[in-house]
């Protein structure tokens, strides 16, 4: 996939492009990244269907808060051949200053939270109800942020106050508060669809203006957990709409969670693909 413009990032999903000092491309790949591993094997039309699924809620959820869009479309900034090649998994973005943290929100108990509360009661230094196991619905959604790591390199969960010290206090509460309302809604109306959004990730920047603006991807396969509604049972480690498909295949093979990363088996790509292409589909139909 050649592109004209001059390649100014490329990261575990994403490539950016430089088009001027206000916009950028942002071009997403069928890379797929795990346990802060990038896997050598592609997901074949994920970046296609990831960006429609982002597409579909900065859209949606645009009344919360402003998002990364410029109302340009790839057309407008590359010659017909690239852009056709390209418009599904490329979104024209503003070029804005990223908050340096990971801004997760949990619904549900599982993953590193659930070893977290295992261990000390808590997430991130929050309290929670005695007797939960895998996947409890959590009494209110919470926000645990994490430290936001370097390619290659794995993100660590962290206390709010942590957050506070390195972001400051105002942006953090300006961050959990944008966060959660995100969650809080999408969640909602995922769950008319039958999908639960066990937890999920965002990723909020600063225009020039100093406004906090939702950007990179939102509520995907890549940066949340999906269930569905018909197969959820506390208790279990429900079946996933996501890269968790991936991921549990990875936890099973016995790999160290170390570059180079397992071959991941065709069947395996290819329900990861359906599982995609189904979250898709239930969400935006």
């Amino acid at each position: 996939m050649q592109i004209s413009l001059k390649k100014i990032y490329s990261g575990k999903v994403r490539d950016l492009y430089e088009i001027d000092d206000k916009r950028m491309l942002m071009v997403a790949t069928d890379r797929l990244s795990a346990f802060d591993v990038i896997l050598d094997d592609p997901i074949p039309r994920k970046g296609e269907i990831l960006t429609q699924i982002s597409n579909f809620w900065f859209n949606k959820l645009s009344h919360i808060m402003p998002n990364h869009f410029t109302g340009d479309s790839v057309f407008d900034v590359l010659p017909k051949e690239e852009a056709e090649a390209i418009q599904h998994r490329a979104v024209v973005c503003k070029r804005l200053t990223p908050v340096k943290i990971e801004s997760i929100v949990r619904g549900y108990l599982t993953g590193s939270g659930l070893k977290d509360y295992k261990q000390t009661g808590t997430i991130c230094g929050l309290a929670l109800p005695e007797g939960l196991v895998e996947a409890s619905k959590l009494p209110q959604p919470i926000f645990t942020p994490s430290s936001k790591a370097e390619v290659g390199d794995h993100d660590i969960n962290i206390s709010y106050e942590e957050c506070e010290r390195q972001i400051g206090a105002e942006l953090a509460e300006q961050v959990k508060k944008a966060a959660l309302a995100l969650y809080t809604e999408a969640a909602e109306y995922a769950l008319t669809k039958g999908i639960i959004i066990c937890d999920t990730k965002f990723e909020f920047g600063l225009d020039e203006d100093g406004a906090l603006t939702l950007m990179d991807e939102v509520l995907t396969p890549d940066s949340s957990r999906f269930w569905s509604v018909d197969t959820y049972q506390e208790g279990t480690n429900p079946p996933s709409f996501d890269k968790q498909f991936v991921r549990d295949w990875l936890e099973n093979s016995g790999w160290n969670k170390q570059a180079p990363a397992p071959k991941v088996p065709a069947d395996v790509i290819e329900k990861t693909v359906a599982k995609y292409q189904e979250a898709l589909d239930l969400l935006t139909k």
